[in-house]
């Protein structure tokens, strides 16, 4: 089992930034990947970023050269850099651990962003 704990959430003026961190515990084996995914209301969840425990990254293209996506591993977090937000920005921020060997997905309790004037 793993265990995700989240925080960095909050309200942000547009082209504000927040960083969102998340940090995993118990059974941490490689190869895994952590990473982001966000839902906002009356759409479906959607990937934001995420980044393997070998150093790869990939990105939303709506998020692309604003966001930044980093891990740290010996402490088992990454962190969200997210930069020039927008008001579609806005929804729940989920962090997710991928265990590649058994192919499961454990997932955060959420984090609101709201980006509004």
């Amino acid at each position: 089992q793993v265990q995700l704990v989240e925080s960095g959430g909050g309200l942000v003026q547009p082209g504000g930034s927040l960083r969102l961190s998340c940090t995993a515990s118990g059974s941490i084996f490689s190869p895994n990947a952590m990473g982001w995914y966000r839902q906002a209301p009356g759409k479906e969840r959607e990937l934001v970023a995420r980044a393997s425990s070998g150093g790869s990254t990939n990105y939303a293209d709506s998020v692309k050269g604003r966001f930044t996506i980093s891990r740290d591993n010996a402490k088992n977090t990454v962190y969200l850099q997210m930069n020039s937000l927008k008001p579609e920005d806005t929804a729940v921020f989920y962090c997710t651990f991928r265990d590649f060997r058994v192919s499961r997905d454990y997932w955060g309790q959420g984090t609101q962003v709201t980006v509004s004037s």
